[in-house]
């Protein structure tokens, strides 16, 4: 192993770990391969997989198992209140939960905003902002993304039964 490679893994050690005291609970296999941060509000389920992962915000967010995210993600919790007492918003902060299920594939520099749901096996297109749910198996992209394609469900649960996981 050459320097390089030595500089590398220590930065994802520390990655890694940084993750995992910060956020609520963090399942088996975190991988951190690139600086990330999350809320105390954050939960993690098993072999999750950071690139460069900002999450924003007091709001609870819960990322399901094998789940991989591109480089400069973030996901944004919490909204300033437009309807409040003051133009052009008031000093009430209002957070919204994320919810990403089991098997997500979101794309480098992605953007996922407060009262998200995105279901199983959901692909984001690169460069794309999440501003309302996406379902289960879907392929979306844009600003705002949208489905745009579904993967081949039978071939997704035949590699889920057979334990295929990246």
């Amino acid at each position: 192993m050459g320097l390089t490679d030595k500089i590398v893994e220590i930065k994802r050690k520390r990655y890694t770990n940084n993750v995992k005291a910060s956020c609520l609970s963090c399942g088996k296999d975190l991988k951190v391969n690139g600086k990330s941060v999350v809320n105390s509000n954050t939960t993690l389920k098993d072999n999750v997989n950071f690139n460069g992962m900002t999450i924003q915000g007091k709001g609870h967010v819960t990322i399901g198992s094998n789940f991989h995210s591109g480089i400069d993600c973030m996901m944004i919790t919490d909204f300033h209140n437009y309807e409040g007492d003051a133009i052009p918003y008031d000093s009430t902060v209002i957070s919204k939960e994320i919810i990403i299920d089991d098997n997500v594939w979101i794309g480098n520099r992605v953007i996922i905003l407060g009262g998200v749901h995105i279901g199983e096996g959901a692909i984001i297109q690169a460069g794309s902002v999440v501003v309302s749910d996406i379902e289960k198996y879907a392929i979306a992209g844009g600003h705002p993304a949208k489905i745009f394609k579904y993967r081949d469900i039978d071939h997704y649960e035949r590699l889920k039964s057979e334990g295929k996981f990246h």
